[in-house]
């Protein structure tokens, strides 16, 4: 592991698969397409949602994309996966409506989430949320899931001019806690987007491997926020964690 500056005065999170499920709750939403679709391989749509949703959603952070026709690219390669193939804008908006509903529905913090947050507060770190998601969603998580309170500020790519791995969008970040780059952390699980980002804009990476199946070589990384805790000097606050 490399070695561990000193401890932060700031501490940025991204907010799927780092301190929300996004896999469950996509993986629920998922389901609810391919059974409208007659799509019979789950292996193989979450492996195809995944890299479109990477390109899609890509081209959308770019602005090649509008955020209307990324979400129609995504249901278009599922539904041609499926063997469906012309589908019309209004369809694909249903079928995107009705994925959100069904992922809007199993949305879950991780178990450790409220606690190492309540845990990083108390000890008076400065926190806040760094993502790519779409502003009024990644609030709408975060008030359904009774996370704001815990952050100073939440900056999200479409507000802020410039997404994730941009340094503009971390330095707003800092800017936005009133520290210095240098002196914030940033836990994340997308090594180009979160690793990258956070080494091009001063801050320090830490890779968060949810579902242990990613190496980072190089790079700190952590299972879980007791490990986090453990980092920075804190003591763990999950129940039977040793």
């Amino acid at each position: 592991m490399p070695n561990i500056p000193a401890a932060p005065t700031a501490i940025c999170f991204d907010l799927d698969d780092t301190l929300i499920d996004d896999v469950a709750a996509s993986s629920a939403g998922l389901r609810a397409l391919m059974e409208r679709l007659g799509h019979p391989d789950f292996g193989a749509a979450r492996t195809l949602w995944d890299v479109q949703t990477e390109i899609s959603f890509g081209a959308y952070l770019r602005g090649d994309l509008s955020l209307e026709d990324q979400r129609r690219q995504r249901v278009r390669a599922l539904a041609v996966q499926a063997g469906h193939s012309g589908i019309a804008d209004q369809h694909c908006d249903e079928l995107y409506r009705l994925y959100l509903d069904v992922h809007r529905s199993a949305w879950q913090v991780f178990p450790d989430t409220i606690p190492a947050l309540g845990a990083l507060a108390s000890a008076g770190y400065r926190l806040a949320v760094l993502t790519n998601g779409i502003e009024a969603l990644q609030h709408a998580k975060l008030q359904a899931l009774e996370l704001t309170p815990y952050f100073h500020t939440v900056v999200c790519a479409d507000s802020a001019g410039a997404g994730k791995p941009d340094p503009r969008i971390f330095h707003l970040a800092a800017q936005r806690l009133g520290v210095d780059p240098a002196a914030c952390w940033h836990v994340g699980d997308q090594i180009q987007s979160d690793g990258v980002g956070a080494v091009a804009s001063r801050m320090y990476p830490v890779m968060i491997d949810r579902h242990h199946g990613r190496r980072f070589d190089g790079v700190t990384t952590v299972h879980n926020m007791d490990e986090l805790l453990r980092l920075i000097g804190l003591p763990a606050v999950t129940a039977g964690t040793l």
